[in-house]
Formats: C-alpha cells, structure tokens, sequence
C-alpha cells in the first residue's frame, strides 16, 4: 500500500539491492518483469537523486524536492560518492594511479578520483545471485570516491585499466560536511532523513 503524507519535504535513504531498478515502474514488455521501487519504498511523490544500475547496489536518495534533485545530480556541484568497488585480477600501482588521474572514456577524460585498495573484503550483505568466481582468478576490493556520476562510471574506468568490476556498492553521498551513509540499513530497508541530515539537504536548496 502507497502512504500519502501531506506535502512536505521528504527524504528517505534507502538501501538498493542487486537486480532492483531505479524507478518505479517497469516499462519492459513480456513475463520479464524486474523489481522496481515500488516494491520496497510505499511513499508517494519521491524520485530518486541520480542512479544505480540495476546490477549495482548501495545508498540511494529519494525525495520530492526538485531543487535538491537539480543540485545533487548536475556534474558541476561536484559532491563526492564513495564505493566498495570488487575487481577481478588484483591492481598495480599503475593501474590505481591511473584511476586516481583521471582515465579516458570513449572522448572523455573522468574527474581525479580517491582510490584505495582495501587490506581485505569488506562486510557485506552477501549478494543474491553470487558473483561468478573463478577458481583462478583472484579478485580484490577498492574504495572509489567520486564527484561526478556519468552513465557506469565506476564499472567503465575499471575496464579501461583492465580489471572488470564483479560487484559495485555505493556507501556513502557526501553533502558538505555530512555523510549520508548505509549504516543501519540492509539490503531493500528504507528510513527518513534524520533531522540533522534534512537540515543539511535542506540548505543546498
């Protein structure tokens, strides 16, 4: 059931899984069907802020606010988007240098990034199907920040420096100095903005 609420600024964080898209609906034809918003946020008159791709997962925003949506997706506010990032192959220095400088994609070069490999797997909600491993073929963990979000960024930078992402997690969006963050959600939970995290959003409009 959809809950109508009066209108007001709304905020949610919610929690993506793998396979879910983006929206509210599924304009796809046939007995394909893929899980949409819908199913997991029964709040009316929010959109997402930006995207994750339907084999991605992590932290996305909704709201009803226009101006907020405007501020937080256009390249040129430039607020930071850190991922857990799982590569196959294990990086060299050369290849996080390069990420970190800023890799060519098609005719454009991506912003600098943050980029560290991380000491070990992160904890994370295991993913529903599994990634496909390969008994040979090690695979390893970064952590990307980002200030810019263009079409399978993360996934199209790894690939120019040969190593493919497996599974790619949003943790964290960053709003000055607030982090709006997973923590405390699994995967398909939802919550409302806190009251100091809807201060902050608040004030980039």
């Amino acid at each position: 059931m959809t809950i109508s609420i009066p209108d007001l600024d709304r905020y949610i964080l919610f929690y993506k899984p793998y396979g879910v898209l983006c929206q509210f609906t599924d304009n796809s034809r046939g007995e394909n069907k893929r899980p949409t918003l819908k199913e997991y946020i029964p709040i009316a008159s929010v959109y997402p802020v930006g995207r994750l791709d339907l084999d991605s997962e992590g932290l996305l925003l909704l709201t009803n606010n226009g101006r907020l949506q405007h501020s937080l997706s256009h390249p040129k506010f430039a607020h930071p988007r850190t991922y857990w990032v799982q590569v196959e192959r294990i990086p060299d220095k050369e290849a996080l240098d390069r990420l970190r400088a800023g890799v060519y994609i098609k005719n454009y070069r991506t912003r600098k990034a943050i980029v560290r490999k991380l000491p070990q797997e992160p904890t994370l909600p295991p993913r529903n199907p599994p990634i496909r491993y390969r008994k040979n073929v090690p695979t390893s963990w970064l952590e990307i920040t980002l200030t810019e979000g263009r079409n399978r960024q993360v996934r199209r930078m790894t690939a120019a420096v040969g190593y493919p992402t497996l599974r790619l997690v949003r943790l964290k969006i960053g709003i000055g100095i607030t982090q709006l963050s997973l923590d405390g959600l699994s995967p398909g939970q939802w919550r409302y903005a806190t009251t100091s995290e809807t201060k902050t959003l608040q004030n980039l409009c």
